[in-house]
């Protein structure tokens, strides 16, 4: 295994051997920096890297810092995750190369008060509008698994990031799937948090569909790092209710016997793979072994206009971006600025009145309450996390003639996941197995309403019986 091991290791691990003073923050810092140099050329997982920065603040760390993640790098997600003296592009040529902020919006700050040292920004697909990350500015972000194929989307940077050895961890955020949709890909673990779990401040007010997060390998991690990410923040107009007690502390509990339900019907018209049914009815195996109630049900409720719902939403959500991006920067937006994808849905989002957005946003939350009084009877309900194994470079693309196609075609990739944004239920991906052509395969399982701790227990339940944490991409394991 090549120097740069140490980065594979979870960062739960890498933060002790710092702490201990068996390993520098600026020696971590310097083997994340020198693993970019060698493999982004290949994976392009990167918009920007901050060498100088990165370790400038690594060198202000010492043996005996007691932050829970001092001296670990950690990749930002280049989308709306202000970081001070650092470039945003939202993966679009709107932004130019001028939008700086001199300030650490509040994920930026909660995660360097933790210690993490930040050594650059992850590619995302323009405005995070897909679920494959192939921005017209700079290019596909390439799987390491298979650099044939896409990493996923939104978050793909910095799931193949992570994937590729990169950096042990990364920032990412999830709209429609775009956490657990990468972590599907790339054979990371992907925590969706519940909505109103961490403040989308102090630019961004309330979400009705997207919360942040982060990519790891292990559900420790993502347990830990949501502890720093959790919790209120001056102005949050709502948010979810305070833990009993940590999410890493829950992540360790026996779950005790849970009631699992178990669904393989998209709620989308689509096929799903089969390697992606063999990995649900494996995982509906353990957990009965491990003494759950298990039982495979239908969809609890139809929802015959979920496309179009979404449409609407995404319309407003990506032509908003566009046009407040477009205008802090001082570019309108046109052909030249964005990709067809994203002018189509900004031209949408301007046809589309007031009352067209307020009638399917009530639409929405009605079909989410419905979905979450419907599972109320279950712990958790288990389900493939994608419909197909990663597509193909170039099979989803915001650049083709046809628009709506490629939104659909998107829609078909991930039919799984967008419930959980409309519901705002917790919801985690887990890389239980692998296809028979090497590829990782993910579950996903979703939780109760704000229920992230006993979601984390059950997670780290199979993880000890399927342990993945020490499969790597052959990216990866390159010297």
């Amino acid at each position: 295994m090549p120097a740069s091991d140490l980065l594979l290791r979870s960062a739960i691990e890498l933060a002790a051997l710092v702490r201990a003073g068996e390993v520098t923050a600026t020696e971590l810092t310097e083997l994340s920096l020198r693993a970019i140099e060698e493999r982004d050329g290949e994976v392009n997982a990167f918009t920007t890297v901050s060498p100088d920065a990165a370790l400038a603040t690594a060198a202000q760390i010492g043996a005996g810092d007691a932050r829970p993640f001092a001296g670990v790098p950690l990749a930002m997600k280049d989308l709306f995750a202000t970081v001070a003296g650092q470039r945003m592009t939202c993966g679009s040529s709107i932004t130019g190369d001028s939008w700086v902020r001199e300030y650490d919006g509040f994920l930026a700050r909660r995660l360097r008060e933790a210690g993490f040292v930040i050594v650059g920004a992850t590619s995302s697909p323009e405005f995070g509008a897909l679920p494959v990350t192939e921005p017209r500015r700079f290019g596909p972000t390439r799987n390491p698994w298979d650099l044939g194929r896409t990493p996923g989307g939104s978050s793909g940077g910095s799931g193949a990031a992570v994937a590729a050895g990169m950096v042990p961890i990364a920032h990412a955020s999830d709209g429609g799937g775009s956490i657990r949709v990468p972590a599907a890909c790339s054979g990371l673990v992907g925590l969706k948090p519940a909505r109103g779990r961490i403040s989308m401040g102090p630019e961004v007010g309330e979400s009705f569909l997207a919360v942040n997060g982060v990519l790891t390998r292990t559900v420790a991690d993502t347990a830990a790092v949501l502890d720093v990410l959790a919790g209120y923040e001056p102005g949050d107009s709502s948010w979810a209710p305070p833990p009993s007690q940590s999410f890493a502390a829950q992540a360790l509990f026996n779950p005790g016997r849970k009631r699992v339900a178990v669904i393989v019907s998209p709620p989308l018209q689509t096929d799903v793979d089969p390697a992606h049914l063999a990995a649900v009815e494996h995982t509906a195996g353990l957990l009965r072994e491990l003494g759950h109630e298990v039982q495979e049900i239908d969809p609890p409720i139809e929802l015959p206009d979920l496309m179009d719902m979404f449409l609407t939403l995404w319309s407003a959500l990506i032509g908003t971006s566009a046009a407040l991006v477009g205008q802090i920067c001082g570019n309108a937006v046109t052909q030249e600025t964005v990709e067809p994808l994203t002018l189509y849905l900004w031209e949408r989002a301007t046809r589309q009145s007031a009352l067209d957005l307020s009638a399917v946003t009530g639409q929405a939350q009605g079909y989410a309450r419905a979905l979450v009084a419907s599972q109320l009877q279950w712990d958790a309900v288990l389900t493939p996390t994608l419909a197909t194994r990663p597509v193909e470079i170039g099979a989803i693309d915001g650049c083709a003639d046809a628009p709506p196609e490629e939104f659909a075609r998107a829609g078909r990739f991930i039919a799984f996941t967008p419930l959980a944004n409309l519901t705002g239920l917790p919801a985690i991906n887990l890389p239980v197995a692998h296809a028979d052509d090497g590829l990782p395969v993910g579950v996903m399982l979703t939780g109760r309403p704000a229920g992230e701790g006993d979601l984390l227990a059950l997670a780290s339940q199979i993880e000890a019986a399927t342990p993945w944490s020490t499969r790597f991409s052959p990216v990866a394991l390159r010297g």
